[in-house]
């Protein structure tokens, strides 16, 4: 039996992508105690602090009928006082799933070639696929069918940003990514997006352009400028992405039914105002309620 992984927005195919978030919908829609991960027991490790993930999963397993384990990075010996791949073949032997929140993509990679178990990737300084999925479970709640839609993402050229640009272009999506020189995504991701956008008939761009990066956007997309690990630099990108900003004048360039998402949590007054955040367009909210039910897919699709 082949085991499934979700370490990447690309791990799925645009067909299997569509499905989960048709049965994320589904889930929202009639939310109630379901039977599919009856004794299934789901382990979950934290290598950086977590708010949404770690509540969103734990309560997904739960309401799906499953046992969530939340496994602390220092109450294990995960990579220090025994190797990577000997600690994926224990838990292989114990757990039906494990979900990673950690630094390295590597390490990921590393548990999945190792164990005999899903891995799903909760973020990674490479990508944050769960993210991904809900974003496009809320952008298709407001505004339908996702094929030729406009997403703009401003700011840092993140893991958000990076699962965003393969999700989107999965989708169909014109994907524009604005950020200052040297700070763009990563070009294996960029390309990849790229390859991806020329079967769905989407389409990728990156630009240092920022008020032309949301011009006539459906979608426009920010997250915090200095990531977890970057809290030295913080200071320097603030000066840095202070045009990224999306405030009134910004978001102006965008449709006048554009859309507002950020992952969370914002730092009010540097990548968002106050009043974007707080104001009509915003469906962050939505967005966040949304890792529950796209993960609750996730979990169902990935343990059948």
């Amino acid at each position: 039996m082949t085991v499934r992984h979700f370490l990447s927005s690309a791990s799925i195919t645009p067909d299997e992508m569509g499905g989960l978030l048709d049965r994320a919908a589904a889930l929202k829609t009639a939310r109630a105690m379901q039977d599919a991960l009856a004794g299934r027991s789901v382990g979950m490790i934290f290598e950086k602090p977590s708010t949404r993930t770690r509540i969103s999963f734990e309560v997904a397993i739960t309401e799906l009928g499953g046992s969530a384990l939340v496994l602390n990075a220092s109450e294990l010996q995960l990579g220090r006082g025994e190797t990577i791949e000997d600690t994926a073949r224990v838990l292989s032997r114990y757990l039906h799933a494990v979900v990673v929140r950690t630094f390295e993509q590597d390490r990921l990679e590393r548990l999945a070639r190792a164990g005999s178990i899903p891995i799903i990737n909760a973020l990674s300084d490479l990508e944050h696929p769960c993210q991904a999925l809900a974003d496009l479970q809320t952008i298709r709640e407001h505004k339908g069918d996702l094929p030729g839609l406009t997403l703009a993402y401003v700011g840092d050229g993140n893991n958000v940003a990076h699962s965003l640009l393969l999700a989107g272009a999965m989708a169909g999506m014109r994907v524009v990514v604005g950020c200052p020189a040297g700070y763009e995504p990563i070009a294996q991701v960029v390309r990849r997006a790229e390859a991806l956008a020329v079967e769905t008939g989407g389409s990728v761009a990156v630009t240092t352009d920022a008020p032309e990066a949301v011009r006539d956007a459906d979608v426009v997309y920010t997250d915090v400028w200095a990531s977890m690990g970057q809290e030295r630099e913080a200071e320097e990108r603030s000066l840095i992405f202070a045009p990224y900003q999306v405030n009134r004048v910004l978001l102006s360039r965008a449709r006048d039914e554009a859309i507002v998402m950020h992952c969370l949590p914002a730092h009010r007054g540097e990548e968002i105002t106050d009043e974007v955040l707080d104001g009509p367009r915003s469906v962050v909210w939505d967005q966040a309620e949304n890792r529950l039910h796209a993960q609750k897919a996730l979990l169902e699709w990935i343990l059948r």
